[in-house]
């Protein structure tokens, strides 16, 4: 299926499904997905929590203006905090069901960043992203990642899914914020029915 028959696609069922939706936490969606020339996979309405679906078409990097640039907050968990947080949008064990950025992020958590929290391994990270239509918010097409990072484990076992609570955990120094310009992309929220139409990839170890 071409690029254009996914957004046929979308077009469609834009008109039958919500942008985002609330679910039970044992439901909760993880992992990639593909359709056509594009991936999808979940996030979180950093407003309220909610899960929405972020469809990114392949070769999606951007170089536009900054200021047209809307933040991703990718928060990774290390494996001492799975009992506590659960499900994650993106698992990095026993298997990485996100293939195309998990494995370099759990990587440079793991050695780089924070080798004190995460050298035990990656448990796997969440998106969130800011404000999206209807709610509100600084919605743009252009995401700017920005890995956050928990201090201790302790404060990891806190299940991060709202700005409210990223913000907090930050202020009491509980987590830090790295921003990654380099490698802001462009993708649009879709619906939950595209998502489960789609194809999940294989999860590599």
């Amino acid at each position: 299926m071409r690029f254009k028959s996914v957004l046929l696609v979308l077009a469609l069922a834009a008109g039958v499904g919500a942008f985002s939706a609330s679910v039970r936490a044992d439901t909760l969606p993880s992992g990639q997905r593909t359709m056509g020339q594009a991936t999808l996979e979940p996030a979180y309405n950093d407003l309220n929590g909610n899960i929405l679906y972020l469809l990114t078409p392949d070769h999606a990097k951007m170089h536009t203006n900054p200021r047209a640039w809307a933040p991703l907050y990718v928060v990774m968990y290390p494996t001492s905090a799975a009992g506590s947080v659960g499900t994650m949008n993106c698992a990095h064990q026993p298997a990485d069901n996100c293939p195309d950025h998990g494995p370099l992020l759990s990587f440079l958590a793991a050695n780089v960043w924070m080798p004190s929290v995460y050298g035990a391994g990656v448990w796997g990270h969440d998106h969130l992203v800011t404000g999206v239509p209807p709610v509100g918010g600084d919605f743009n097409i252009a995401w700017e990642p920005i890995a956050v990072l928990f201090t201790s484990n302790a404060a990891a076992n806190t299940h991060i899914t709202t700005e409210a609570q990223l913000d907090a955990a930050v202020a009491a120094g509980d987590a830090i914020e790295i921003p990654l310009p380099s490698a802001t992309f462009l993708c649009a929220v879709v619906p939950a029915v595209i998502y489960n139409m789609a194809t999940p990839v294989t999860p590599v170890p």
